[in-house]
């Protein structure tokens, strides 16, 4: 799927999540179910590392160019060195490495580490770098428009003023993991969620995704998830965008309204 649409259901999922949450009578504060729905529209553009082309190689100017076209040089190496006997051969390592269920876990938990020990400033960079991304995914045509320093500053300011709602008694900086030292730990949920939905995403499309590896799936190591192939379609195609996008909002909505007991 294309970026927005990767955008928007990441943060359908998470506003789903606090959906479930409240329905089982434990109500996230509203300052997590807002900036957990914004990082993981952020983080549901991240696998895309991968590829040169995608709006996160954007993202950040020639930093994140840089570093798309390593991540896809490492990807590649990496479907090289593992491939089974029935896997494809590939000139790219697009939707490899970045695209599957280990690469979601390793980069939450990473983020949760680097929450817990680096202290406010790594949660700062957290916030600021999915904030940029969430403005790139959900506010695609303005950020495309507008000038990259204008989405970093708004990126900055955001974290600094949404680390400072959270920082207050029961706003969530201790939510879920409340014992000492573990504030902001839970971070990385909303970033393996984000990963995880993007990939279920892509499974959707003609080219499926190897969700699964390195589990291998007979002779193949990456086999490449997806339903049947009369119902999947081309990224951008107009059920991406006619149909998904509109449902994506939807269930945003209302998984919003039943997080904050509205119905």
């Amino acid at each position: 799927m294309m970026g927005p649409a990767h955008s928007l259901s990441g943060a359908a999922a998470w506003l789903g999540v606090g959906a479930a949450a409240a329905a089982t009578g434990h109500t996230m504060p509203w300052p997590v179910l807002v900036v957990g729905a914004l990082i993981t529209a952020g983080a549901a553009l991240a696998p895309d590392l991968d590829h040169k082309s995608a709006t996160i190689s954007r993202a950040f100017g020639p930093v994140s160019k840089a570093i798309c076209e390593i991540v896809d040089k490492l990807s590649y190496a990496v479907y090289k060195a593992t491939k089974g006997p029935g896997d494809p051969r590939r000139t790219g390592g697009h939707r490899t490495l970045t695209h599957t269920w280990l690469w979601a876990v390793l980069t939450g938990a990473t983020a949760s580490a680097a929450a817990v020990f680096g202290g406010r400033w790594a949660v700062l960079a957290i916030l600021f770098v999915h904030l940029v991304l969430a403005v790139e995914g959900l506010l695609w045509r303005a950020a495309r428009v507008s000038s990259d320093v204008l989405v970093w500053l708004l990126g900055a300011t955001s974290a600094w003023i949404l680390a400072g709602v959270l920082d207050e008694t029961g706003n969530g900086s201790g939510w879920l993991f409340d014992a000492p030292g573990q504030e902001y730990l839970w971070l990385g949920l909303p970033i393996v969620l984000g990963a995880l939905v993007h990939d279920i995403g892509d499974a959707l499309t003609v080219s499926g995704c190897p969700i699964l590896w390195p589990i291998p799936l007979g002779r193949k190591r990456w086999y490449a998830l997806g339903p049947p192939k009369f119902m999947r379609f081309r990224a951008g195609s107009w059920v991406e965008i006619k149909v998904l996008m509109p449902a994506f909002m939807i269930l945003g909505g209302v998984g919003a309204a039943a997080a904050l007991n509205v119905i």
